[in-house]
């Protein structure tokens, strides 16, 4: 059994869009708590094959204390962007059946303090996924010009006080170092009005979209998915699944204008005739967006926000 708290998000779906072959060769490019890897490797044979990567030390410990010596299972501590390097140097690059990213913050991540991912929880603002390297959010909040904190607010919150918030951040460091989750989650709550427009009260805290737009930032969450997702489609073999589950708007933006783009196949001028058989899509998706069911989101709140996406490398 692993050792999570929480029933991974979508497991179900990530399965059924896996189509896992007992013999197969699968990635799991987001270890977290184990829960997708341990179910993927319940339908893997002696055969099979699971590489597991996360930039998280303390995810990396749980992958090696449960999987370390199953002999299916190879632990990769580091960002998935090493995706395809790895594969060329294990197997090789069309030979994988299935890759799965689950993408955003992990349940343990959220529920360790200490790790500053959550603003009702007491901590430290870190908010690094590798903890090891990197500057931390309570470095990043401290020295940020007010501009370049909008502008971060703005655009990976989406958060539409992003200037009144980063003004208040500026004006409270002031009177000394923003230390804690707690202290920042506050200057936030009184920097922004209780109700917008309309008068109707928001649905998220006022903190919610501040602390993702951080955490983006912090970790280069969009720019290591931008880089991760071209060599999907190199190391996946024909028929191979792509599995992404997504928790925000740009997140998902990006996955489906890579599927989309990866659909249309090569480039051919207006006009020119080209047969079906001619057309090389890279990808194709499979089925719609796929949410989570009321069911779910009652018994694990994260689901709700969570959208899942597949697509399959068509043939050559």
């Amino acid at each position: 059994m692993t050792e999570q708290r929480h029933k991974p998000v979508l497991l179900q779906e990530v399965i059924d869009g896996l189509t896992i072959r007992p013999d197969g060769c699968y990635v799991d490019c987001t270890f977290g708590g184990g829960g997708h890897s341990q179910a993927i490797l319940q339908h893997l044979g002696a055969s099979g094959r699971l590489f597991v990567f996360d930039k998280d030390k303390q995810a990396i410990e749980l992958a090696d204390r449960l999987y370390g010596d199953d002999a299916r299972v190879s632990v990769i501590h580091g960002s998935f962007t090493q995706l395809q390097s790895v594969i060329e140097r294990f197997v090789s690059v069309g030979r994988v059946d299935g890759i799965l990213l689950d993408l955003g913050v992990s349940s343990l991540q959220l529920d360790t303090p200490q790790r500053g991912f959550s603003f009702q929880q007491e901590g430290e603002l870190d908010m690094r996924m590798n903890t090891m390297t990197g500057i931390t959010a309570r470095e990043w909040i401290n020295a940020t010009p007010v501009q370049e904190m909008a502008k971060v607010f703005k655009q990976y919150g989406e958060e539409k006080f992003a200037r009144r918030i980063a003004r208040a951040i500026a004006h409270q460091r002031q009177q000394g170092v923003i230390e804690t989750t707690r202290q920042l989650a506050d200057v936030i709550c009184a920097s922004v009005p209780p109700h917008n427009m309309a008068g109707r009260k928001r649905k998220k805290h006022p903190a919610t979209r501040v602390f993702q737009a951080i955490r983006i930032v912090i970790n280069r969450e969009l720019e290591e998915l931008e880089d991760v997702l071209p060599q999907t489609r190199h190391v996946l073999a024909v028929k191979g699944r792509l599995v992404i589950i997504s928790f925000h708007s740009l997140e998902d933006r990006l996955v489906k204008r890579f599927m989309r783009e990866q659909e249309r196949a090569d480039p051919y001028p207006d006009g020119l005739p080209v047969t079906a058989a001619q057309i090389k899509p890279g990808l194709l998706r499979i089925g719609r967006a796929v949410k989570a069911s009321a069911a779910e989101v009652a018994i694990n709140i994260r689901a709700r926000s969570a959208v899942l996406r597949i697509a399959e490398r068509a043939a050559a």
